[in-house]
């Protein structure tokens, strides 16, 4: 009976001690978030002012939020995402789902130098240079193919595609092929829809590395009213460039209220992907267990 007593005290202990730790690792993670959202809606002369950490709003202006909303370019980065994300989809999706089907054949020659060819990929490249200099050869610089094609296939998520349709049943693929189904029916009729969970998984994967992408935009793409809103979000943080967004009248007052439209940026182009991560947090873990076990 004491034994068991010092082992429940201990269990509480650890439990009291992960939950420190936890709460903490939670506090660090949300407390950045916080802050910007604080100081988007706070007075900017209080913010300037400010060296201490916010947990309130110092005092209350939408101002920076006005000016955001006002900035022609953000509109025109919300749409430009959003053509590149629908079109960048597609094209990854269709050629994820054929790549994952093609490698997961049994009879396929050569599948180990193929797959090994292919995994490689992960770990090494052409680099930047040879990249551009072919995007810029096939002519696709300055629009939206440039931003789709380069990276139309993640070889991770072409691997979880490929650990899906390795998890259906061998027979599946036997019977149809015994019925006359040819590899187009049994993919898209019978396989497609038996790993949805998985192509949830990768839809939403390729969804969030679109949205976060600026990098090959700022290479490829010298149009501003092509700019994906990433893009613009980093001109605005990186380079510092809010003038066209004040219409203060004194050079004081635009240094102030430049600080709390950085902020406001940050919070209007981050909304929407923060909201849906809410409704779609458990495909994330599935994600992260796909593959983990063979059954």
């Amino acid at each position: 009976m004491k034994k068991k007593s010092l082992q429940s005290k201990s269990d509480t202990l650890v439990g009291i001690i992960n939950a420190f730790i936890l709460f903490s690792a939670m506090l660090i993670c949300v407390y950045p978030m916080i802050y910007v959202l604080f100081a988007s809606v706070s007075e900017p002369s209080q913010i300037i002012r400010n060296t201490d950490f916010i947990i309130k709003p110092l005092g209350f202006s939408m101002e920076s939020y006005k000016s955001v909303l006002a900035y022609p370019m953000i509109g025109t980065g919300y749409k430009n995402t959003l053509i590149i994300m629908v079109i960048h989809m597609a094209l990854s999706m269709l050629l994820t789902i054929a790549g994952g089907y093609f490698m997961s054949q049994k009879n396929l020659m050569w599948q180990k130098p193929i797959t090994i060819i292919i995994v490689a990929s992960m770990f090494f490249s052409g680099g930047i240079i040879p990249m551009y200099l072919t995007v810029r050869a096939i002519g696709i610089t300055d629009t939206y193919l440039a931003l789709v094609l380069p990276s139309a296939v993640n070889t991770f998520n072409l691997i979880l595609m490929r650990t899906g349709f390795d998890g259906l049943p061998p027979s599946l693929h036997e019977s149809a092929k015994i019925d006359g189904a040819g590899h187009m029916t049994v993919l898209f009729k019978i396989c497609v829809p038996l790993i949805k969970p998985t192509l949830a998984v990768i839809a939403l994967y390729y969804a969030v590395q679109i949205w976060n992408s600026w990098f090959y935009a700022s290479i490829f793409i010298d149009n501003r009213k092509l700019y994906p809103l990433q893009l613009v979000l980093r001109e605005i943080l990186i380079s510092n460039d809010t003038s066209s967004m004040t219409t203060a009248a004194s050079m004081e007052d635009k240094e102030m209220i430049s600080e709390t439209i950085k902020y406001s940026s940050i919070i209007i182009s981050t909304l929407p992907i923060l909201c849906a991560y809410p409704f779609l947090q458990k495909y994330f873990v599935k994600g992260a267990l796909v593959g983990a076990v063979k059954g």
